[in-house]
């Protein structure tokens, strides 16, 4: 059973997937054992305590630097044997130390279809806006490894979300979250408990179950 660290800023809306797909057994071999936000007060932590779940904050601002930040980060997860670091809705940087303290363990997801619109800048509704200003006509929602590239790690998971004509970002952000991001993460994190993801020459190969 792998235990999975969930790192959040924010409201939790697809940390809440994670505890609805293990409440329904959908994460097979694994469990969330901590979250973590880097802000204080924020409601990830109520659904974590709500969920019987450890609910821990690291404040950004307590701390002098990034890499010190980092080295509080992976001391909190080390001590707690996390084996899957899960970024949701996580908006604070963290150092190239950090991700290669986990190599090829922590999943973000990003609400377009990698390698279109990601990147420095592209987070939350700046994503959606950029969409829309480009008149995409298909949109959706990928779960990535994640490396010292912003949003350049091996993708694993995507799925398209039709982008209508009445769009606003509000609307379109929601339709990807609900259609998109909410469907992939809880799969992508059970792949990786399961031990069906594999990275060969930069592409993530899903196994089938048994192999």
């Amino acid at each position: 059973m792998l235990n999975i660290g969930v790192l959040v800023s924010g409201g939790g809306t697809n940390l809440q997937t994670l505890i609805d797909a293990q409440q329904a057994g959908k994460i097979e071999n694994g469990r969330l054992r901590v979250v973590i936000s880097s802000r204080p007060g924020v409601f990830a932590l109520e659904r974590a305590q709500k969920a019987g779940i450890e609910a821990v904050t690291l404040a950004r601002k307590g701390y002098p630097d990034v890499e010190a930040y980092s080295q509080a980060l992976l001391d909190a997860l080390r001590q707690r044997q996390v084996d899957l670091v899960v970024l949701a809705g996580f908006l604070t940087i963290t150092s190239g130390s950090f991700v290669r303290a986990f190599p090829n363990r922590i999943l973000n997801v990003h609400p377009a279809l990698l390698p279109a619109f990601g990147g420095k800048g592209f987070y939350g509704l700046h994503v959606h806006e950029a969409v829309l200003a480009r008149g995409c006509k298909v949109t959706g929602a990928t779960v990535h490894f994640v490396n010292e590239v912003c949003d350049g790690g091996p993708i694993i998971l995507q799925k398209a979300v039709e982008v209508r004509e009445d769009d606003a970002p509000e609307t379109l952000q929601r339709r990807v979250m609900e259609q998109a991001e909410w469907v992939l993460l809880p799969q992508a994190v059970s792949l990786f408990c399961q031990g069906r993801l594999r990275i060969e020459g930069g592409v993530v190969k899903i196994l089938d179950k048994g192999r």
